[in-house]
């Protein structure tokens, strides 16, 4: 099975942001247009995207323009986040196009929501968790909150109540280029759902070492937008 690479896209007020310690900010990649960045990710290869609504992460109401992504790419498949929290807000991004959702790490302090989104959305929910070494510890509008979770614990409940696959994002290394932090995916993987990584990825052989360690894909942003990692070299790889 080859190893899943989703483009990231950021999206503020309509347009591609990257996001940093001070916050949002515009990026200047595909003119600015997420639209035409996922169709040129899709025209390279890309089978799969990954669209953040940063308008719910930092302003707590959708503002994704998802329709106009979804015509654009309508045979890939598309994986929301941006920090949905419950079922309801989901069902607002399934129902403009989206194939699956990113279940928020502000979510996890809610077990029974947990469950009821999990239950709900069934195979349509990858569970995110936003780690910082063997804790998780949400971000609220891109700033880590100081409530946090013990990782292991938490991924075990969530594997008995049904958790279907995990997003693990490195949260001190988003956008920092700086490599994955690749020792709590390893540890997710042993709980036995399909995991995906995030977080510092820049290049195919950070890649690598995530496939390595058991990650059946990962979410590439900065590294893809800005061209260091070539989708189609990419690409190529992970289908060899």
């Amino acid at each position: 099975m080859p190893f899943a690479i989703l483009p990231a896209l950021d999206v503020r007020h309509g347009r591609l942001a990257a996001v940093d310690e001070e916050g949002p900010r515009p990026l200047d990649a595909f003119g600015g247009d997420p639209v035409a960045a996922a169709r040129a990710f899709v025209d390279a290869g890309a089978s799969a995207l990954h669209v953040v609504d940063l308008d719910l992460a930092f302003d707590g109401s959708p503002g994704l323009d998802l329709v106009a992504i979804r015509a654009a790419v309508p045979d890939a498949l598309v994986q929301v986040s941006g920090g949905i929290a419950d079922l309801a807000t989901a069902r607002v991004y399934l129902e403009a196009g989206a194939d699956r959702f990113v279940l928020s790490s502000r979510a996890l302090h809610d077990e029974a929501g947990t469950i009821a989104a999990l239950t709900g959305g069934g195979g349509s929910v990858v569970v995110g968790l936003e780690v910082d070494g063997d804790r998780i510890r949400p971000r609220a509008g891109g700033a880590v909150r100081e409530d946090e979770l013990d990782l292991m614990t938490t991924v075990g409940w969530l594997q008995a109540a049904g958790a279907p696959a995990f997003l693990v994002t490195a949260t001190g290394r988003v956008g920092a280029l700086d490599g994955p932090e690749v020792e709590p995916v390893r540890r997710v993987v042993r709980a036995g759902r399909p995991t995906l990584a995030a977080g510092g990825i820049r290049s195919i052989d950070d890649l690598r070492v995530l496939r390595d360690v058991g990650a059946v894909g990962a979410v590439v942003g900065r590294a893809a937008l800005e061209g260091r990692i070539v989708m189609r070299d990419a690409l190529a790889w992970a289908e060899a």
